[in-house]
């Protein structure tokens, strides 16, 4: 299956171009970046299929990360997806943050909780644990850092994510044997591939995922009332 893989939800743009003929990646590129998404996203694209000497109707699915993440950066991701998949005429899914953060560690965690976290901010993570064989300890939940942690169990614990260095102080404090590995930016684009390639395009559907309601809300005072024509 040759799969385009697109991230934006993070401090970074990144695409990845897999195909199941080959053992590695035909193409990726990351670049790390707080703001300027959307005017960054289709150019690498471009890049990344170039690179790949792929053309977008060779294409079988897209794969974008959904969230948690930014939710500015959520809706950039998913709006390009969903453009190409439309022009292409193929599925496209949702590959959650949390998931591709922790997905290289599963199975490599010596029997540590893995535990990827992604930074909410004033105090709150993202969080969803896994186990050793990345089975789900945790559902993913938005929760202060010490409740992320206390909920993980008893340690020890392999740290993934933004919000990995806030945990691991946090489990330390506790004295719990905690551990920050991985990525701790933005998801590794190879696995947000490999996920994509796994998911079911009926049930992983490109959709925001946020755990969150937005900050911003829209406006109620001072409007007038509609009345009925």
């Amino acid at each position: 299956m040759k799969i385009l893989a697109i991230d934006t939800a993070h401090p970074a743009v990144s695409a990845c171009l897999l195909s199941g003929s080959s053992s590695g990646p035909l193409a990726l590129e990351t670049l790390a970046m707080v703001r300027g998404h959307s005017d960054a996203l289709l150019p690498l694209i471009e890049r990344v299929m170039a690179a790949g000497d792929l053309r977008f109707d060779a294409l079988e699915r897209i794969a974008v990360v959904v969230g948690p993440g930014s939710f500015t950066g959520i809706r950039i991701g998913i709006a390009a997806a969903r453009a190409i998949g439309l022009a292409c005429g193929i599925p496209v899914v949702g590959v959650s943050s949390l998931a591709a953060f922790a997905a290289p560690l599963i199975g490599r965690s010596g029997g540590a909780v893995v535990a990827a976290g992604v930074d909410a901010k004033h105090g709150h993570i993202y969080v969803q644990g896994y186990g050793p064989q990345g089975q789900n300890v945790l559902s993913a939940r938005l929760a202060t850092v010490r409740d992320a942690v206390r909920a993980l169990g008893s340690g020890p614990l392999k740290l993934t994510g933004s919000g990995a260095p806030m945990m691991a102080i946090e489990a330390w404090s506790m004295g719990m044997e905690a551990e920050v590995v991985g990525q701790t930016v933005a998801p590794d684009i190879v696995y947000v591939g490999h996920l994509g390639t796994l998911a079911d395009p009926a049930r992983s559907m490109a959709r925001p995922y946020y755990l969150k309601a937005p900050d911003a809300q829209p406006q109620s005072k001072g409007i007038v009332a509609r009345v009925a024509s």
